[in-house]
């Protein structure tokens, strides 16, 4: 129930990947449809509006020519007996044009004065205006008042010569309804709204369901994911509909890939140290036992058992320190001390601690500087790379036996190197040497004291410094190491 309404709760915030695809396409489908609506309602009335505007104005010339030719602006008089009956004529058309367009018509003449009104509210009196200005100087115009319902005309009242020249002797001033192109408007709104509301439901339908097939591949990996998290499966993801599909599958296989060297790598970590501290403590049961089953075991049997038990608890001590040190590097890998340590200055130190060790072995150690390098780094985990790097190829040396130390760098590393004359790595060996408790050669390593934990311990305190560590060696031949790191540390 929990799980369903945070789905809900993610589609309500647009949190889902298939709520935005659905809405975009919701939009894509909607907003162009209304746009389109909007725009051919208002062309059709645009175009309605010339096509009843032309149709009255071809009208109004004709009439402007009856008035021209019957000379109704000629001297206007409608009491003359004369031409009354010409009037009458004329003033009937243009009342039945006012009647048929729901309109008014008002002429006027070259004074601005009104001639005749249709709606007899004007007549006699002067009527200047912008329009009827204009008209007088051959301009024709057409207004279309959308709020007040109504379209405006001017049409010019010319009176040809014989000579071809024209002179327009007035103006006839036309308002006519728009009620006719209205109704059509609403008849042409309200199938466009029905036919939006399809178009809507429809795009809706058609949304969902696509929203649900392209999101469909995600769900997959979803549930794929859930499914190895549960531990139903180990079975790689492969959902390779799309690219981004694909590729979310290939990183969560390397993902789980690495997750499985991880487990087996902890796997196996944990039945070394198991190994490892069990057997000094199986050394020292075995003393312990042999003393305790002969109660007149001389004392010099005494004294060289307790000295064994006491060699098993000092090695069971480095391992236990070891260990510390590394989980201790691994949890606290955002705890580094960075100061400006003079590198050449720090190896002399160490070499110098390493000297009466490298005595015992006649190793002679050679230290070559070939530049002054200060760099920004952790002096402790930076003397733990020197010492433990040095003092392994100090013991796993041959007698009489050179340890190089060359130190050299360039404007954005230093380079500290390592080179011994000892027996060598084997080429197999080489990639495993950085893993814990790994021994090239365990009975040798356990005579010189080893843990199997110094190079795990110094790749860790490298990778710190975000450095790289690379071994070279040549079995029988000796070891070089070389330990590269940025001159000025760059945290996460």
């Amino acid at each position: 129930m929990k799980a369903e309404f945070s789905k809900i709760w993610d589609v309500v915030r647009m949190r889902s990947l298939r709520a935005r695809i659905f809405l975009i396409l919701v939009l894509i489908g909607t907003v162009p449809s209304v746009f389109m609506e909007s725009v051919i309602v208002s062309a059709y009335q645009k175009r309605a509006v010339e096509q009843r505007s032309a149709v009255v104005q071809n009208q109004l010339k004709i009439l402007a020519n009856h008035l021209i030719t019957n000379e109704f602006l000629t001297d206007y008089n409608p009491n003359s007996p004369k031409k009354q009956r010409s009037h009458e004529i004329i003033e009937a058309e243009l009342e039945m044009l006012a009647n048929l367009y729901e309109g008014r018509v008002m002429i006027i003449g070259g004074n601005y004065k009104v001639l005749l009104d249709t709606y007899n509210i004007s007549e006699g009196k002067t009527m200047i205006s912008e329009e009827v200005v204009k008209c007088f100087k051959g301009e024709n115009l057409s207004n279309y008042d959308s709020e007040h319902g109504y379209i405006e005309m001017t049409t010019p009242i010319v009176n040809t010569a014989d000579d071809g020249d024209s002179l327009i002797r007035g103006v006839m001033l036309t308002s006519i309804s728009d009620s006719v192109i209205i109704s059509m408007m609403k008849v042409l709104n309200r199938n466009a709204l029905s036919l939006e509301i399809v178009t809507i439901i429809l795009v809706i339908v058609f949304s969902y369901i696509i929203s649900g097939i392209l999101t469909g591949p995600f769900e997959r990996i979803t549930k794929a994911i859930g499914a190895i998290r549960a531990g139903y499966t180990n079975e790689p993801v492969s959902v390779y509909s799309y690219t981004e599909t694909k590729h979310i599958s290939d990183a969560f296989n390397q993902l789980l890939s690495k997750m499985k060297v991880v487990d087996d790598s902890r796997k196996e970590f944990v039945s070394n140290v198991s190994h490892e501290l069990k057997t000094p403590l199986t050394s020292m049961k075995v003393l312990s036992d042999s003393l305790l089953a002969d109660p007149d075991a001389p004392a010099e049997l005494y004294r060289e058992f307790m000295q064994d038990i006491g060699s098993e608890i000092d090695r069971e001590n480095r391992i236990i320190t070891d260990l510390l040190a590394l989980t201790k590097m691994d949890m606290n890998s955002s705890d580094i001390n960075i100061s400006s340590v003079d590198i050449g200055e720090l190896a002399e130190t160490i070499l110098k601690r390493l000297r009466p060790i490298a005595r015992k072995k006649d190793v002679e150690l050679v230290l070559e500087e070939n530049r002054e390098i200060t760099a920004d780094v952790d002096e402790v985990k930076m003397s733990l790379i020197m010492t433990n790097l040095v003092e392994n190829a100090i013991k796993y040396n041959k007698e009489h036996g050179t340890v190089r130390v060359l130190i050299d760098g360039d404007i954005q590393n230093f380079i500290f190197r390592v080179e011994d004359t000892g027996c060598g790595i084997p080429e197999e060996s080489l990639p495993f040497i950085y893993d814990r408790f790994y021994r090239v050669d365990k009975s040798h390593s356990r005579e010189i004291g080893g843990t199997g934990l110094g190079l795990a311990i110094t790749r860790s305190a490298v990778l710190l410094h975000r450095g790289t560590i690379e071994a070279e060696s040549t079995e029988g031949s000796g070891s070089i190491f070389t330990v590269t790191i940025p001159l000025s540390y760059v945290g996460d």
